[in-house]
């Protein structure tokens, strides 16, 4: 009986790429793991398999320098991985060892073999259940469970870890040693760079010596256990639970601060430690992640960006024809010259244009612009307006100053505090607020959004407009979310009411970057007289897709379609909400329609959604940003799935208790500090 160890390991891990061949006092790992494995007297020989990957190269050329075989099979599916290296070696019995686990102990693996060889049995362990610390797993198995495996069982979650089908079938024969006392929650591994530092902290503390025992590395952690600090909130097997997007999430917050570059999209506003995060591709309403599963996306369309569906065919076309031609050069590009007037022949009241890429950028451009004309610094704010300096310094004087415009506790950190009482928020629909701003202030600019979560009351967009023609303010309309939402253009179209300027983003370039800053000549030949200037701005693909965009929805009547089918969405959550004995309060546009449970539960059971309906294959929470490619045959297989999730919520209403089935934190609310 031939018994080969085989150490499965690769370059590319996705929480710490390159950590088989990390270097811990100037040796790769994998090294310091196959020379303590070397010690175990009850193997015959020691293999390495990894994937075909080429980026393993590296790894496979230091290993067989070493001296030992290195077998390169599957990426992904590491049970023919095992099958494959294990036949070429014409081994009986296989002990599993991981990369991840440079602490292994040779007397620990000779005592799992030696219990192996002394009962018949397919399958021995010391990990199911675990008894022992995280990083020393051995597992003892006969080629002959693992080919029945392979045979028996087609999950990717099986082939991926090798062994849980023999453990959790009930074909095989299995046994386990455990400690004597549970040391599970010890963390010994190396997933990822705080499991990093603590092992080579260990090796640093024995070195030279390479060849310590696990009792005396438990010694140390009792004595010393600083060192071992860093990474024991982790859960044990964690990565085994979690997909390819939720490791690379857990890597990103290593690297970039806050984990990404928008609130919107990091996966604790949606389902903390369980949400994909990252695509592959997507394609009309439908999202493909990591790991090769596909998601109808009945949640927020990239934030609103694509009216017309991810990856429309006409704007992609025009897009990669320019890409063919050339997108920068030091001459202009001429569609940004089209796209300007198409936007001044939507809206004859406005003369001019200014294009930037973001709507955080676009509205401090207006800003700047607008204050120019007025000679005055002091703004009226209603409404969401990005991430500048000028906006957050509402916040100077308490952090609860933009608390009713979408992000509540902002903190103004950062923000000069010369810039104290320069912006005064208003609420929606208060004009005597707004009123007695002017009236005690020297306000020069009111920025708003034309509507978000409510209509308009009492002619107030008209109140304002005439204040502001009253008291010689520029008058801004965000539109940066709400426009071409309901009419070819501007929201404030619908309602009859023209600003002094007026932002647009979001939709625009159905998901390419472009924004634009349109106005009146008087107030938008101010750009002239003040810096404003950027060489992104300049480039071809924002206008070209823009300009494409908004000929396909002209076509379309994108703004009619979208509206009705969030009309719609809107009536069948209340239907559910109805049939379920459900109280819920609806808001937003219509295309961009969204609802609250009346409950103090009611971010648990927005988590409660998002959990339920991603193992349906949707993206949900409580929100649909509508688009041109949610079908009726789409929206209907949504609700067919939300039905019974909005079952549950009235359980929980009824008395059960929600926290007992999320299988994650409640999602954020708004801002919060990643950990």
């Amino acid at each position: 009986m031939k018994i080969v160890a085989i150490v499965q390991a690769r370059m590319g891990s996705t929480r710490l790429p390159n950590k088989v061949m990390k270097l811990i006092n100037s040796v790769p790992m994998i090294e310091l793991l196959l020379a303590r494995l070397s010690r175990a007297k009850e193997l015959d020989q020691i293999i390495v398999a990894t994937s075909k990957n080429i980026n393993n190269i590296p790894l496979i050329e230091h290993v067989r320098k070493l001296g030992y075989s290195c077998e390169q099979g599957s990426e992904n599916d590491v049970l023919d991985r095992f099958i494959v290296a294990a036949k070429e070696h014409k081994a009986d019995v296989v002990v599993r060892i991981t990369g991840d686990c440079p602490l292994v102990d040779p007397e620990l693996v000779d005592a799992c073999v030696r219990h192996f060889r002394a009962t018949n049995i397919d399958y021995f362990s010391n990990v199911n259940p675990p008894s022992y610390p995280d990083g020393l797993d051995v597992e003892v198995v006969t080629l002959l469970a693992l080919e029945q495996s392979m045979r028996e069982s087609d999950k990717l979650f099986n082939r991926e870890h090798v062994t849980p089908y023999i453990r959790e079938s009930g074909k095989f024969k299995t046994a386990v040693m455990q400690n004597e006392t549970d040391l599970s929650l010890l963390r010994w591994t190396v997933d990822d760079p705080t499991d990093f530092t603590v092992i080579t902290n260990v090796f640093r503390h024995f070195a030279p010596n390479l060849h310590f025992t696990w009792q005396e590395v438990l010694v140390l952690q009792d004595n010393y256990p600083e060192l071992f600090s860093l990474n024991q909130s982790t859960t044990r097997n964690e990565g085994s639970t979690m997909g390819t997007g939720q490791k690379l999430w857990k890597r990103a917050k290593q690297v970039i601060a806050g984990g990404n570059m928008l609130l919107s999209k990091r996966p604790e506003m949606f389902l903390p430690d369980h949400w994909p995060a990252y695509f592959t591709k997507a394609k009309g309403c439908m999202v493909w992640d990591l790991d090769g599963n596909r998601f109808v996306d009945m949640s927020i369309m990239g934030i609103g960006t694509n009216i017309l569906g991810y990856g429309h065919p006409d704007v992609d076309n025009a897009v990669m024809n320019t890409v063919a031609l050339g997108n920068m050069s030091t001459f202009n590009c001429p569609e940004e010259v089209y796209l300007a007037e198409k936007l001044v022949e939507i809206h004859p009241w406005a003369d001019m244009v200014r294009f930037a890429r973001t709507g955080g950028e676009a509205n401090a451009i207006a800003i700047r612009i607008a204050r120019a004309a007025s000679g005055r610094d002091c703004i009226a704010i209603c409404g969401y307006h990005g991430w500048h300096d000028w906006y957050l310094s509402a916040n100077l004087g308490g952090n609860k100053g933009l608390d009713g415009h979408l992000l509540p506790g902002l903190k103004p950190n950062g923000v000069p505090r010369n810039l104290k009482d320069t912006v005064f928020p208003f609420s929606y629909n208060c004009f005597s607020e707004l009123e007695n701003l002017v009236n005690t202030q020297e306000i020069g600019v009111i920025k708003m959004e034309v509507a978000r979560n409510v209509e308009p009351e009492d002619n107030f967009l008209h109140k304002i407009r005439k204040l502001a023609t009253e008291k010689n303010i520029v008058l801004i309309f965000d539109e940066c979310t709400s426009g071409f939402r309901e009419t070819f253009g501007g929201l404030h179209k619908k309602y009859g009411v023209e600003p002094d300027m007026a932002v647009f983003g979001k939709a625009l370039g159905n998901g390419y970057g472009i924004t634009a800053i349109i106005g009146r000549r008087e107030v938008m030949e101010e750009a002239q007289v003040t810096f404003i200037s950027s060489t992104f701005w300049t480039e071809r693909i924002g206008s070209t897709a823009a300009l494409k965009t908004l000929e396909v929805m002209e076509r379309l009547k994108s703004w009619e379609y979208i509206t009705s089918t969030g009309l719609d969405i809107r009536q069948r959550w209340q239907a559910l909400a109805d049939q379920h004995d459900l109280v819920i309060n609806h808001w937003g546009l219509p295309s961009l329609t969204g609802h609250t449970f009346k409950s103090g539960n009611a971010l648990a059971y927005k988590t409660l959604i998002t959990q339920e309906m991603l193992s349906k294959g949707y993206l949900a929470s409580n929100a649909v940003y509508v688009c041109t490619e949610h079908t009726p045959d789409i929206v209907d297989g949504y609700f067919h799935a939300l039905n019974s999730v909005f079952g549950l919520i009235k359980e929980c209403e009824e008395g059960r208790d929600v926290m007992t089935l999320l299988n994650s934190p409640v999602c954020h609310s708004g801002f919060k500090r990643l950990n």
